[in-house]
């Protein structure tokens, strides 16, 4: 088993070393594992000779936190984790969380708000001249003038509030490779300004060719529209086979100048990646506080692929990963699930095999291999395209080796199956062997809704889709024998959901027979088309106004009614009911949400007499006085019976 990177200055001597290449600061615990980016880009770049240091969840209120290595010789490089940070402390009504799963023994309050901002300016403080790179979802998806929730106002982004040289957008395996070598030849970070996947600042736009210049900060800022206008054009540019250099104003702090995406792995190199001397455990400074929790949900699970063209419009791959599909070997697969079948832990069971959509194997057409996806159209909305390749057989028989592996006992599918795509596929095999041995008596899928009319706006297919796939999943369990379920997610409140859509769910709930534990309330991430919609109530591809329910108040209402059983949620219920105009549903009948409620009793009434238990005494006494009355009314009948 592989030594874990240095942490401290202790352990980067003990291996010769009397100064590192790159510190690393992180917002999360130190997880070696390839589902943490931290421990990819730290092993990546050891793989080619640098020497790293890590420094996890420093102390953001003490400036010697990040100077545990002293000055690096090439630069720092920061993220937040594996989450945005505000995402990671707040949930949508902006409550702090209990529990951070990324850090040791589930503690919250480990990191800082806005935790690339903070480390970067703290770096900053004590090295002046240091490079500093940002990478991670949170800068990646802060790159230009974005929307914040939190703040409820554009922001800049977050290379100017941050102090940084450079952000490494997306994956960045290619990018920081390149990086790394630029400053390892002696290049200035501030000559670095021609690596795809980074976004850089410039005085003027003399070091780019035809860019497409944004609206500036400030017009973004003052006018929703043009925000919305300048989120079209960035979204249109996620492709780094058709994308463009943007570039951004910042008046006279001169430009934000964003390159077009880094090119898609091959599979060879997602291989390499995954294939790095991983320990797949959490840093041993951690046992005494319990471990770190996120390490258990991926433990043993497995990663096949990345890039997601499924194009849900409140989810922000598009702007991070991509749409185009990049894949692992089989080889490369099983040769991790043999590995896993080793560790002392393992109780035979595989937790999941995919990524961001797991049946996605391969990319949706041929031609987004040479050509890209297309700029003004989806592959699976609002129908699947014509050139589509729903194909299921490469993932099928992946599948069949994990299974056949000894020690495995069970390869479950957690990461969600596309079920449009299920559909799109005339051959039902990946279907009938889900059921059969992938699910365990209930499968999860994601309709979202059930309005068409709230649907459009989250990018997903019609309900009417996810009632065929029903369907097709009954037929698939008569089929194999088993008896198993499709477990719904909804979300509440999306951009486009009045209180009438909201009901409609509500119902179909209701017809369900059964109430969600927990309802899942849209979150105005950054850099999603959701998020651009609930800013400016502009949907930023086509233009159309868009109804957003925004109040707190409106939004406990649509995430109340769908557990209209709750009676703690019988005022609010019973509000959308009248807001909703459907007060047909409160009354007697069996598709009624609420019973009326029971009118009290006028002052100086009699009191109503206390309903009398019904003990098993009292039952045999009403049942004897029944029968005897009974008796004098028929006397035929007694003595008939006699």
């Amino acid at each position: 088993m592989q030594d874990f990177l240095p942490v401290t200055m202790e352990e980067m001597r003990e291996r010769g070393w009397e100064q590192v290449d790159f510190v690393y600061v992180t917002g999360d615990a130190y997880v070696d594992h390839s589902s943490f980016g931290a421990a990819i880009i730290g092993r990546l770049l050891e793989s080619r000779g640098y020497r790293v240091g890590m420094i996890p969840q420093p102390d953001w209120r003490c400036r010697e936190s990040v100077c545990v290595f002293g000055e690096p010789r090439l630069g720092f490089l920061v993220t937040a984790g594996n989450m945005d940070s505000m995402v990671n402390h707040y949930t949508v009504s902006k409550k702090h969380r209990q529990k951070d799963s990324y850090s040791p023994g589930g503690e919250m309050g480990l990191r800082p708000d806005r935790a690339v901002v903070v480390y970067s300016n703290l770096i900053r403080q004590t090295y002046k001249k240091t490079p500093i790179i940002l990478g991670g979802i949170e800068a990646s998806l802060r790159r230009l003038a974005h929307y914040d929730y939190w703040d409820n106002r554009v922001k800049h982004s977050v290379l100017l509030d941050s102090g940084a040289d450079l952000i490494s957008y997306g994956m960045g395996e290619h990018s920081i490779l390149e990086i790394a070598e630029a400053l390892d030849n002696g290049i200035p970070v501030s000559e670095i300004t021609y690596v795809a996947g980074t976004v850089y600042k410039s005085k003027d736009l003399s070091r780019t060719y035809e860019p497409i210049v944004l609206p500036s900060f400030e017009e973004t800022e003052s006018d929703k529209e043009t925000y919305a206008k300048s989120f079209g054009i960035q979204y249109r540019n996620t492709d780094p086979f058709t994308a463009k250099t943007l570039a951004e104003s910042y008046g006279t702090k001169g430009y934000v100048i964003q390159n077009p995406p880094a090119m898609p792995l091959s599979q060879e190199e997602m291989d390499d990646i995954y294939n790095l001397p991983y320990t797949g455990r959490y840093h041993p400074m951690y046992e005494k506080a319990g471990g770190i929790p996120a390490l258990e949900e991926v433990k043993f699970s497995l990663t096949s692929n990345r890039g997601c063209f499924g194009g849900c419009s409140f989810c922000a791959l598009t702007f991070h990963q991509g749409r185009i599909l990049q894949t692992r070997s089989h080889d490369s697969i099983v040769a991790e699930a043999e590995r896993m079948t080793h560790d002392p832990d393992f109780k035979g069971y595989i937790h999941d095999v995919g990524g961001p959509t797991a049946d996605f194997r391969r990319p949706s057409c041929d031609k987004q291999l040479t050509k890209g996806v297309c700029q003004n159209r989806q592959c699976l909305f609002p129908t699947p395209c014509k050139n589509l390749a729903a194909d299921h057989r490469d993932y099928v028989s992946l599948l069949r080796k994990l299974r056949s592996i000894p020690k495995v006992k069970k390869v479950f599918i957690r990461s969600g199956v596309r079920f449009d795509y299920v559909l799109a596929d005339p051959d039902k095999t990946f279907l009938h062997e889900l059921v059969k041995y992938h699910v365990s008596g209930q499968l999860r899928v994601a309709p979202e809704h059930v309005s068409d009319a709230v649907l459009k706006y989250m990018g997903k297919p019609p309900h009417a889709v996810y009632e065929q796939f029903l369907k097709e999943f009954d037929r698939a369990n008569q089929k194999t024998g088993m008896q198993q379920y499709a477990i719904p997610y909804f979300m509440s409140s999306h951009p486009g959901c009045t209180m009438k859509e909201a009901v409609k769910l509500a119902e179909y709930v209701r017809d369900l027979g059964f109430t969600p534990e927990q309802v899942q309330d849209f979150y105005p991430t950054p850099s999603t088309l959701s998020t651009c919609m609930y800013y400016t109530g502009i949907h930023p591809l086509t233009g159309e106004k868009v109804y957003v329910p925004k109040n707190p108040h409106e939004k406990a209402i649509q995430r109340a009614l769908m557990q209209y059983k709750n009676p703690a949620n019988r005022e609010l219920v019973l509000e959308g009911l009248k807001l909703a105009g459907r007060m047909d549903l409160v009354g007697y009948g069996e598709k009624c949400l609420l019973r009326p409620e029971r009118k009290k009793k006028e002052a100086g009434s009699a009191p109503e007499k206390p309903a009398k238990k019904k003990t098993i005494r009292n039952i045999h006494t009403q049942k004897k006085k029944k029968q005897e009355r009974f008796h004098e009314q028929n006397p035929k009948e007694k003595r008939q019976k006699k």
